[in-house]
């Protein structure tokens, strides 16, 4: 979500993972080290945010900032029991996908052991046993593989965040404080730094991610401040038209 004087602008959680999958589907094919998996690669890219289809169904107002809730402020305790949900729902498609998606949620909570929340330190190492078992299942994948696969889910949500979070066209100085410097998602040691080069192209360095120029399409909407004022977050964002926003990546 980003905000402007009159409008929130929004995009569920659903359609930001879907435009990642589009973003992946553009990358070499190399970058997924063969084609073993990478169907459930780019499956678990498209899902990995699965588990917000049904909060973001109802979106809620956060009293104390006067704005939506987001999936940085969602209150933690009804987030954890749909993030367990939706990876459940994702692995009955598939255990290679849930196995990636298990680790991008698991990655949220690593540094809480000891010191976080019990729900969010047992949601933590149910997510590690998951991930053993299905492992297991596998027949133990290639790490290496596993881990580029990780890596590039990872990459591709903060590509299409990038994306939900700018204003078109943003200089870079004005960007969202996140990216400024880059993403923080590296494949192999590698940092990726993207940049609104028009309203409507974002440029990637280094250059070497794609096949070729790429169109992308998110769907949000505008949200408008007097609306929510007059009838409410749900209503008001009920009301509201999708609006499409198409992204070349040149």
């Amino acid at each position: 979500m980003r905000e402007t004087e009159e409008v929130f602008v929004m995009t569920t959680q659903d359609d930001h993972a879907h435009f990642s999958e589009e973003v992946a589907r553009g990358f070499r094919k190399e970058w997924f080290l063969g084609e073993q998996y990478t169907e459930d690669c780019l499956l678990a890219i498209r899902e990995h945010d699965r588990s917000w289809i049904r909060l973001d169904d109802m979106p809620i107002w956060n009293d104390y900032a006067a704005v939506p809730f987001t999936f940085i402020d969602y209150p933690v305790l009804p987030k954890l029991v749909m993030y367990e949900l939706g990876l459940d729902e994702v692995e009955k498609m598939s255990s290679y996908a849930a196995l990636l998606c298990s680790m991008h949620f698991a990655s949220f909570f690593k540094s809480v052991q000891g010191a976080g929340h019990e729900a969010e330190v047992d949601f933590y190492q149910r997510e590690l046993a998951r991930q053993a078992r299905l492992k297991t299942m596998l027949n133990d994948p290639d790490e290496a593989m596993i881990t580029r696969h990780f890596q590039l889910l990872q990459l591709c949500d903060d590509i299409s965040l990038y994306i939900c979070m700018n204003k078109e066209g943003v200089s870079k100085e004005h960007e969202h404080p996140w990216f400024k410097q880059g993403f923080n998602s590296l494949v192999d040691g590698q940092k990726f730094i993207a940049e609104w080069i028009s309203p409507y192209e974002v440029r990637i360095d280094p250059p070497n991610l794609f096949q070729q120029a790429c169109k992308v399409h998110l769907r949000h909407k505008r949200v408008s401040k007097q609306r929510i004022n007059e009838i409410g977050i749900h209503k008001a964002y009920l009301e509201s038209e999708w609006t499409d926003q198409i992204v070349n990546f040149v």
